[in-house]
C-alpha cells in the first residue's frame, strides 16, 4: 500500500519490539470529544505499555486540530470531520486517512422541553421546531467537528442561524464541555456527541431530547501527518500509533471502553487497511 511504500521504516518496526527510550513521544492533534469522554485516558496507557511510546494529546476543535497539523505541529491527526480530513490528505499534509470508530450526535435540552421536540428522531424537523419556538440553542461556534456537523444539519432546514446569532441562537466559541455547561446555564438545547454527554458529570435537568437520525452519524478518522511536507514529523513512531489504533488489538480496546456500562465508541476500521 501507499503508506507502506511511503514509510519503509514502519514495516521494520514490530509491535513486539523492545520498549523505546523514555523521551520518545508523539503529538496527536485531536478533538475535545476524544479527550472529554475519557477515551484517551483509557486507551493511551495500553499503547504506551506495549510500545514505550508516550502520546501527548492536543485536544481542540477539529478545525483547529487540522490547522495545527497542517502547520506541522503534530505527528498524527485523530478527528471527526471526514470531508476536511480528506482535504487534509489531498493537500499533501497527510499520508493516508483511515476510519477508526463511530458514534452519533444527539440533541440534549431541558426537561421542560420548550420546543416540544422530546422523543423525536427527525433532526431536521426538530431543529425547525426549536427555531420556530425561538428556544435557546447553544452552538459551539468553533469550527470543530461537532460545529461542522451542526451547521450541516441546520443547512438542511430553512433556518438562517447566522441571522439568529445573538438572539435565541448563541455561539459559545468553546469546546464541548464548556458549551454544555453554558447550555445548562441558559436552559438551551445543545448538539453534542453522545460519548461526551454520557461522560459529562454536570447534566443538571438536561436530557437527550432528539436521537436516532442517520444524519447524526459521527465518524472518526486517523491520519499520519506527512513527513514529506513536514520533516519534523516522527514518522516511524506516529505510524506505529496509527497501525495500532486500526489493528484488532486497538479496535478491541476502543470497543472495551465504557462509562456507566455504556459503550461510547464503536470501532469500524477496515481490516484490509492493515
Amino acid at each position: 500500500m501507499f503508506r507502506r511504500a511511503f514509510l519503509g521504516l514502519a514495516a521494520a518496526l514490530a509491535f513486539g519490539a523492545p520498549a523505546l527510550a523514555a523521551d520518545d513521544f508523539i503529538v496527536v492533534q485531536s478533538t475535545t470529544s476524544t479527550q472529554n469522554s475519557g477515551l484517551f485516558d483509557y486507551l493511551l496507557p495500553i499503547f504506551t505499555d506495549k510500545t514505550g511510546i508516550e502520546v501527548r494529546v492536543v485536544a481542540v476543535g477539529t478545525g483547529q486540530a487540522i490547522k495545527n497539523a497542517a502547520n506541522g505541529d503534530g505527528d498524527v491527526l485523530f478527528v471527526h470531520a471526514k470531508p476536511a480530513e480528506e482535504k487534509f490528505v489531498a493537500d499533501g499534509d497527510g499520508v493516508e486517512r483511515f476510519d477508526v470508530m463511530y458514534n452519533d450526535f444527539v440533541i440534549v435540552g431541558p426537561a421542560s422541553d420548550p420546543a416540544g421536540v422530546g422523543g423525536m428522531s427527525d433532526v431536521t424537523a426538530a431543529l425547525e421546531m426549536i427555531a420556530e419556538a425561538e428556544a435557546p440553542f447553544a452552538s459551539r461556534g468553533d469550527d470543530s467537528g461537532t460545529h461542522k456537523a451542526e451547521l450541516r444539519l441546520w443547512g438542511e432546514t430553512d433556518v438562517d442561524v447566522s441571522a439568529a446569532s445573538g438572539g435565541w441562537y448563541r455561539e459559545t466559541g468553546s469546546g464541548m464541555g464548556a458549551t454544555l455547561n453554558a447550555g445548562l446555564g441558559m436552559g438551551a438545547y445543545v448538539l453534542t456527541d453522545r460519548a461526551t454527554w454520557i461522560a459529562f458529570g454536570n447534566k443538571g435537568d438536561h436530557e437527550i431530547q432528539v436521537e436516532g437520525d442517520e444524519k447524526m452519524f459521527n465518524q472518526y478518522g486517523i491520519i499520519l501527518v506527512s513527513p514529506e511536507a513536514h520533516p519534523n514529523v516522527k514518522a516511524d513512531l506516529g505510524q506505529q500509533f496509527v497501525d495500532w489504533i486500526i489493528s484488532t488489538e486497538g479496535q478491541d480496546a476502543i470497543a472495551a471502553y465504557t462509562v456507566d456500562g455504556q459503550q461510547l465508541f464503536f470501532p469500524n476500521a477496515d481490516p484490509s487497511a492493515m
